[in-house]
Parts: structure tokens; C-alpha cells; sequence
């Protein structure tokens, strides 16, 4: 298939497929009733975020900002205000301390609208700082190869905003995505509590998920993370469409619709995709915010226990279930969920759902795949990050994946 077919047809498969309910097809039926109140739709999201993207483009005013790290430095500080603030007031709600709930909430009123008032100008700077570090890399568009105009395409733009959710299925004996279905970003824990005990009643193991990213135009990020997650997730949700144009993506595509299910080839684009994005997110830091970067290092050394034993947790897993031990398996799984909560990790769910979400990043504590160390070997190998993604994005299976690192 050429690349102008490629592109084209990738290009309509997101427009009109990408964020809306699997199609009805067997067990679906099922499960389409139990979300379709729930469900986002990516169509009637763009229909009125594309016109007001281009009225932005074209009758916005920018205002020049003079000290783009500054403002940004000062966005984060307001997030953690409002965190610690509302930390306070939770703890006073729950009478483990004592203040003026009315004084706290007034304050906090006043830190939010500050916040919200920089969004766009922050969102916007990122997004500056992001491109020219992938232009350093010599990465701009998925047709570099046979257009030699160095522009940045897809648009590289996202929005400081909350995702919508994703409702993730596996089967209960073993784990793998079998389905995903995108959910509007206002349902309550209420609501997915019974999403989640319905879609369990059809004999699978179902988990809402709290994404911190979504690649719609622009996309979504999370605006309750800290700045290195955001630059990662940016850098991700932007590296997913420039993939879908490349055959690796497009497989990627392929599978994310049901057209044709393949869990190796979504493990290889999402692990490459969160990859290639820390490496970017991680040069963004060190140039522009050093102490950010300091900070994310001592976070990543004290998620080093959890790591561990998340790894073990999986490993076990995956040896019940395949002895054909389902509800020792599960069994194990929630006494691990408490035993970490005791340890200060709360996990809301923790089954077989959880790991095939989580598992499908490669290079994640949760997954036990070998292809997070066999694209950690090709990287290693490659002269570049530019080369490392463009031998990974030209792959169609995972045996393409093994020849490349012989």
C-alpha cells in the first residue's frame, strides 16, 4: 500500500471511528447497551473544537509573553498550591484537622481562576518547546522521507483539559485488550462503579480508566499533572497521529476499531509512542526547566518499590491463569490491592483489566512483554532517535521487531 493510500484512508479511520463506541458485532451488543449513555463521541468533540480551533488561528491575538519559563513555572506553582489546599479541606471534611472551610474554599476559588487565566498561553509555549526539540531531532512529519519541507505535521496542539475515560475489557482467563470504549469525562465513581459491575456480568474482567491524555485535534492533556507528565503526554498524543500515517501505526489503527485485533502491534506503537516521547519530554526538561527535571528523577526512584512489586504482581498473575486458576488469580490480585494501599499506593481496581491497560505499554512495571526490551535494544543500537523511530514506525509485526535487533 502506498503512502498516499496509507494516509488518506488513516486520516478518515480517525476522523470518523477513532473516539466513538465499537461497532456492534457478537458479545458487543451487550456492551454497546450498557455504555451507549455514556459513551464520548470524538465526531461531535471535533465538530465544534476544529471551528474553534481555526477561528483562534485566525482572529486570536497572542500576546507576547517575555519570560515563557516564568509563566510556566508559575502555572505548576499554582497546581500545587491548589493540591495542598485542597488536601487541607478534605482533611478538615473528614475531621482529621481544623480551619475555616468557607476562608479555604474562597481562597482556592481565587488559585483556580489564576490558573485557568494561563492555560492557553502555557499550552501554547509547551507546545513551541516541544517542536523545536523534535526539529532538533530531526523529526517533523511522517513524509520526510519523499518531501523534504521541513514543517511539523500533524499540527502539533493540545489543550490543558481533563480526557475523557476509558472503559478497558479483558478476558477474565487471560490478559489482553479486547475492547475499548471511550467515556464522557463527567461520569461520577458512582456511575463507573456500574458500568464496570455490568460489563463484569458478561463474563470479562472491566476496568474505567482515568487517561491522562487523548489524541483528538487538538488533544487532550490532563491539566491536574505535573510538567514532565504533560510534556510526555503531548509529545505522545502527537507521536500516535504522526504514526498513523506510517504502516506501524496504521496497524495500530486497524486494531484500536476492531478491523483487525492485534495486541503485539498496539504493545510495539504505544511502547515505541511513550518512548520516543520521554526522550522529548526529558531534553525539554533539562534545556528549559532544570529542577523539573531533578524533581521527576527523585519521583521515579521512589516509584522504584512500587515497580517492583507491580512486576511481581503480574508475573504471579499470569502463572494462575495459566494453570486455568481465574478466582485465585483474582483473589490474589485484591489482597495485593489492599497490601499496596497499605503501603500508601491506592489502587481503585486491581484484575486482569488494569494489566492489559497498563501492560500494553512495554516499558511500563505492569507488563511482562519482551518487546519492551527489544525496542529498548534497538534503540540502543540505532544511530538515532530519528532512526530508532523510523525503522520501529516501518514495522508490521513483531518479527519484523526480532529480525531488526539480530
Amino acid at each position: 500500500m502506498s503512502v498516499k493510500s496509507i494516509a488518506m484512508i488513516s486520516l478518515l479511520l480517525v476522523c470518523f471511528l477513532g473516539g466513538n463506541c465499537a461497532p456492534a458485532r457478537g458479545f458487543d451488543s451487550s456492551l454497546r447497551s450498557i455504555v451507549k449513555p455514556y459513551c464520548f463521541s470524538i465526531v461531535k468533540w471535533e465538530s465544534r473544537a476544529i471551528p474553534d480551533e481555526i477561528n483562534r488561528l485566525v482572529f486570536g491575538r497572542q500576546e507576547k509573553v517575555d519570560d515563557e519559563v516564568r509563566v510556566v513555572t508559575e502555572y505548576f506553582s499554582l497546581a500545587e498550591e491548589i493540591k495542598t489546599l485542597n488536601s487541607k479541606i478534605e482533611a478538615i471534611n473528614r475531621g482529621d484537622a481544623q480551619g475555616d472551610l468557607a476562608s479555604l474554599k474562597a481562597e482556592l476559588d481565587v488559585l483556580y481562576g489564576q490558573k485557568k487565566a494561563l492555560e492557553e498561553t502555557v499550552a501554547r509555549i509547551l507546545v513551541r518547546q516541544i517542536k523545536e526539540t523534535l526539529a532538533q531531532q530531526g523529526i517533523f512529519n511522517p513524509f520526510d522521507k519523499y518531501i523534504k519541507a521541513k514543517f511539523t505535521f500533524p499540527p502539533l496542539n493540545f489543550r490543558l483539559e481533563k480526557p475523557p475515560h476509558l472503559l478497558v475489557v479483558s478476558p477474565r482467563d487471560r490478559i489482553e485488550s479486547m475492547r475499548d470504549v471511550t467515556l464522557q469525562q463527567g461520569i461520577t465513581l458512582e456511575e463507573i462503579e456500574k458500568i464496570e459491575a455490568e460489563v463484569d456480568k458478561l463474563g470479562v474482567s472491566s476496568l474505567v480508566v482515568e487517561l491522562g491524555g487523548f489524541g483528538t485535534y487538538p488533544s487532550f492533556v490532563t491539566d491536574e499533572a505535573s510538567l514532565r507528565f504533560i510534556l510526555d503526554t503531548a509529545t505522545e498524543e502527537w507521536l500516535h497521529k504522526y504514526l498513523v500515517f506510517k504502516p506501524l501505526g496504521f496497524r495500530y489503527l486497524l486494531d484500536l476499531t476492531g478491523v483487525s485485533r492485534n495486541y503485539e502491534i498496539a504493545t510495539m506503537n504505544e511502547t515505541v509512542a511513550s518512548m520516543v516521547s520521554k526522550e522529548i519530554g526529558s531534553t525539554v526538561c533539562e534545556r528549559y526547566y532544570p529542577k523539573d527535571k531533578i524533581v521527576g528523577s527523585r519521583e521515579q526512584a521512589a516509584d522504584s518499590e512500587f515497580n517492583r512489586e507491580m512486576r511481581e504482581i503480574r508475573k504471579a498473575v499470569d502463572e494462575y491463569l495459566a494453570r486455568g486458576e481465574i478466582e485465585q488469580a483474582e483473589k490474589f490480585m485484591e489482597e495485593k490491592r489492599q497490601y499496596l494501599a497499605s503501603k500508601g499506593y491506592h489502587i481503585r481496581k486491581l484484575n486482569q483489566a488494569y494489566f492489559a491497560f497498563h501492560g500494553t505499554y512495554a516499558d511500563s512495571p505492569t507488563s511482562i512483554s519482551p518487546i519492551g526490551v527489544e525496542l529498548k535494544q534497538l534503540r540502543s543500537q540505532s544511530a538515532s532517535l530519528k532512526d530508532f523511530l523510523d525503522i520501529v514506525a516501518a514495522m508490521t509485526s513483531r518479527r519484523d521487531l526480532m529480525e531488526s535487533i539480530k
